[in-house]
């Protein structure tokens, strides 16, 4: 998110319009598992529903404007080199975002929340996919059994991500 909205106070004031509609567009196209509380939030897409079509995206660009401004252009650019790094002959599930609000951090909340999703995977007879820019979150997932796929960099200084695998044994 650093580099989709370089400035900290900008990426709080944008994110707050930013995240509804990521997590509209997650419910459309897969689920969300969640603590009561929303200490910990993962979002999912299903096999059928990866990407977000192109008319959508475009009917959605002026929502995008008005979330990320001037920095829509970086979000495309990251969210493109993500999708091109994505496998092309697997159904799988996509975590799309984990996220544990600070205060729960370094609990087991996360990992709680990914493994039921994992399971929820396994009763499909899906992997599960994700990527990660953040290199400590490369142990966590590792520990679920993730195995690292790929590593690629966003092009113009952007961050190194980390793709990686879960299969349902």
């Amino acid at each position: 998110m650093s580099y989709m909205i370089p400035d900290r106070a900008e990426r709080v004031r944008r994110l707050e319009r930013f995240f509804p509609l990521i997590v509209a567009e997650d419910l459309a196209a897969g689920h969300a598992l969640h603590s009561p509380q929303s200490e910990v939030v993962t979002l999912w897409r299903g096999p059928d529903n990866l990407h977000v079509p192109l008319w959508r995206m475009a009917g959605a660009l002026p929502a995008y404007w008005r979330a990320l401004g001037g920095n829509l252009g970086r979000a495309l650019r990251l969210s493109s080199a993500i999708e091109a790094h994505q496998p092309k002959d697997l159904r799988f599930s996509h975590l799309h975002f984990a996220g544990v609000d600070p205060a729960f951090q370094g609990k087991g909340w996360g990992g709680t929340a990914i493994r039921a999703g994992q399971e929820r995977a396994r009763a499909a007879g899906l992997p599960v996919f994700l990527e990660t820019a953040t290199q400590s979150n490369v142990g966590l997932y590792q520990s679920l059994g993730f195995a690292i796929t790929g590593e690629y960099d966003i092009s113009g200084g952007g961050p190194h991500f980390w793709t990686m695998l879960w299969s349902p044994a």
